[in-house]
């Protein structure tokens, strides 16, 4: 029977413990984030396994670690709690009319290209709508998604999760330019060759970050070298920071660098194209969840084309 486990006693707090142990691994963190002594959440969990009639954990070490079967129910808890949290959200919405609140995360280039424009237009029609913006990586966004902080990301499918927890709405590709200092050597004289670029720093982000693989693939792809790269960050403006005082190179979404180089600015693109293109971007979801209407209005209004929103 579907309902076994609730006919059995399983209790909203029983999924909360469960939900909090699959975050923190460790019955102390758990308890004290539900505000419960350890020995009142250790009882809670004995609970939770006579019910699902399995072991949901075992002794490691010094504390414990969930079986599959434990590991198994607390992913399936925090989809639960996730959606009763999104259910109170969305009745609020519908009883408050056009208002409410929603939580969308963006990668870089997406955040000006579609989030900026989005959030201009639903100021006009959508007044009343508390609106919070995450700017981070796929993969950071992926975790905020997964974990309900978030309902709904413009971003690339995160790298450590399994797909099937996700939905995407593919919106395009994300090519890249590289940003430099206005006055920079490879500004002046005839256009610079590919492997002139070799000889600067290039600022990129960390280890396993999308935009770092994709650009020196591309790279040696091309027969180049890998560049000099003594510091990597994800961090937007300690880029922006670092290549205005220095003769670092930058690759970033061209939609960003075409905003932040011109006339005026300290920045400029250098013009070369070496034909870096990182993965498309999409709108992305959970694929369990349904969003509720005030995040419904704000996806209608990221899939208008730029120009349009």
């Amino acid at each position: 029977m579907t309902d076994l486990l609730l006919r059995r006693g399983l209790k909203l707090a029983h999924l909360r413990l469960l939900a909090a142990l699959g975050e923190t691994g460790q019955i102390g963190l758990a308890a004290a984030r539900l505000g419960l002594t350890q020995p009142a959440a250790s009882r809670l969990l004995a609970e939770a396994e006579r019910i699902a009639g399995h072991p949901l954990r075992r002794r490691e070490g010094r504390g414990i670690a969930l079986t599959e079967e434990g590991a198994a129910l607390a992913r399936r808890a925090a989809r639960v709690l996730i959606e009763i949290a999104d259910a109170g959200r969305e009745m609020d919405e519908i009883a408050g009319g056009a208002g409410g609140a929603v939580r969308i995360g963006s990668v870089t280039g997406p955040a000006m290209d579609r989030v900026l424009p989005m959030l201009r237009s639903a100021r006009l029609s959508l007044p009343d709508l508390s609106i919070e913006v995450e700017v981070g990586t796929s993969d950071l966004l992926g975790d905020m998604l997964a974990a309900g902080r978030l309902d709904l990301a413009v971003a690339r499918l995160p790298a450590g999760h399994d797909p099937a927890l996700f939905d995407m709405e593919l919106l395009g590709p994300e090519p890249v330019a590289l940003l430099v200092r206005a006055g920079h050597a490879l500004l002046l004289g005839p256009q610079p060759t590919p492997e002139a670029l070799m000889r600067y720093d290039w600022i990129l982000p960390g280890e396993g970050a999308i935009l770092r693989e994709t650009v020196l693939t591309r790279l040696a792809e091309l027969g180049l070298s890998r560049p000099p790269g003594r510091i990597a960050t994800s961090s937007f403006l300690l880029t922006l920071a670092l290549i205005g005082r220095s003769n670092a190179i930058a690759p970033l979404a061209a939609s960003v660098a075409a905003r932040f180089a011109g006339e005026g600015s300290p920045y400029r693109v250098v013009p070369l194209d070496l034909g870096i293109q990182v993965a498309p971007f999409g709108i992305i979801t959970r694929a369990s969840g349904r969003l509720t209407p005030a995040a419904q209005r704000l996806r209608a209004l990221l899939r208008r084309p730029p120009e349009e929103a």
